[in-house]
């Protein structure tokens, strides 16, 4: 049961303002767009001047790359007590063929309780309720303690340079939980799928297409790596088994290039290289550097049973499995907040991917729970969509867990505040 304190925190949400805001931030395209120099940039510049009209304070502007920026807002209660985060992410993949939408991906349409648009559900609501939970504990007049930061950063859908530049800058350092808004239904995700990433490169030798015998054919070696790399995929799905939350690993070939980029490619010529992008998710079953080691040997195996065969696997990005238990302080407390808001017991799951509370996680051993508004399957598809009432529950669920967290006289610091 709430108290009448947490209620005014509660109250305190503005369907409306949650709405009208969720649907400007979508209006506004930040999607990266190398070939025009598109970044989040337009949604950093609104994001300022919101935070300076409706807070009335001046938020810290990272710059991480040419174009690419973080926004930090930390509001200091005065109190001693423990930091909390509110981390989400503004850029926003692709919307691919705009002619294949039902509705305009940047019009912010609202059809049947639906607002549909590119990154209206990852995670442009995510970030209009972290916004909206800082507008009101800035004007509360009840008491709270400790420290509320939200950090809105670039890059999350591609190597998350953003959430990375932000640890290393230290604005992470004092965070003792951190709660992540990200499309999963409001289900309270207490796990991440790990990921590694790597480029695979097969060095064949050109030659005429008329005249094979005469080169090295890169493709049918490719070809033999994703087959092996499959095989490898079945046995671990076998070993491991599926994790109750965040299912079953999977080794997936997502680019495949011949000849690489950039280099013309003609019919009647083969070609000397041949590249493919891996993505590989993993699960708590497996260990990074053993994944690592047996991808290696496929490729080793394969070469002693060819003579032409050359290869060689780069790992370019390494994102731990990470997790927390359901009695963690801020698990906990979304969980009774879960029960308050909406009568029923909370649904736990696990993220099928990664978010930047990986490295939160990973990096500075910070707890994330990873709850948001949004169909956990419609991120990166056409007509995108957020419930507005799941964003509603959500933003209030936000407000009850937050009051909770900071109430005074918390015991929920884990680190120096």
């Amino acid at each position: 049961m709430m108290n009448e304190r947490e209620k005014a925190f509660v109250q305190a949400v503005d369907k409306e303002e949650l709405v009208s805001l969720t649907r400007d931030l979508v209006r506004i395209d930040s999607v990266i767009r190398p070939e025009t120099g598109n970044t989040e940039h337009q949604v950093v510049q609104y994001i300022t001047e919101w935070i300076r009209r409706e807070l009335g304070i001046e938020p810290i502007v990272q710059e991480v790359a040419r174009g690419r920026e973080n926004v930090i807002v930390t509001l200091d209660s005065g109190r001693p007590g423990p930091c909390l985060m509110i981390e989400g992410h503004m850029d926003v993949v692709s919307e691919g063929d705009r002619s294949s939408w039902t509705h305009d991906p940047f019009a912010a349409e609202i059809v049947d309780g639906r607002l549909y648009g590119r990154g209206s559900c990852d995670m442009k609501a995510g970030d209009a309720i972290a916004l909206i939970i800082a507008k009101i504990f800035k004007h509360t007049d009840k008491p709270w303690a400790g420290k509320l930061r939200i950090g809105l950063v670039c890059d999350e859908e591609n190597m998350m340079i953003g959430i990375k530049h932000f640890i290393k800058t230290g604005y992470a350092d004092d965070v003792d939980a951190c709660l992540v808004p990200e499309p999963e239904e409001n289900n309270l995700c207490l796990s991440m799928k790990g990921a590694i990433r790597a480029i695979v490169r097969v060095h064949g030798k050109m030659a005429h297409g008329a005249m094979p015998l005469t080169g090295i054919n890169p493709n049918t070696r490719l070809a033999r790596i994703i087959l092996a790399f499959e095989e490898f995929e079945r046995k671990e799905k076998e070993r491991c088994g599926a994790d109750p939350f965040i299912g079953l690993p999977s080794v997936t070939f997502t680019v495949i290039q011949s000849p690489p980029a950039g280099e013309p490619a003609q019919l009647n010529v083969m070609p000397a290289e041949a590249v493919g992008y891996v993505d590989i998710r993993t699960t708590l079953a497996q260990n990074h550097d053993a994944v690592r080691e047996s991808l290696q040997a496929i490729l080793k195996n394969l070469a002693s049973e060819d003579s032409d065969f050359k290869a060689d696997i780069e790992f370019i990005e390494d994102r731990p499995v990470v997790g927390i238990s359901r009695d963690e302080p801020i698990a906990a407390i979304s969980a009774q907040a879960y029960r308050d808001i909406t009568g029923e017991e909370p649904k736990w799951n696990g993220v099928p991917g990664a978010t930047d509370g990986t490295f939160l996680s990973a990096w500075k051993n910070i707890p994330c729970l990873v709850n948001g508004p949004g169909p956990r399957h419609i991120p990166h598809q056409k007509d995108e969509y957020v419930e507005i009432d799941e964003l509603y529950e959500c933003a209030k669920i936000y407000a009850l867990t937050a009051s909770r967290f900071l109430a005074p006289g918390s015991q929920h610091c884990k680190k120096t505040s």
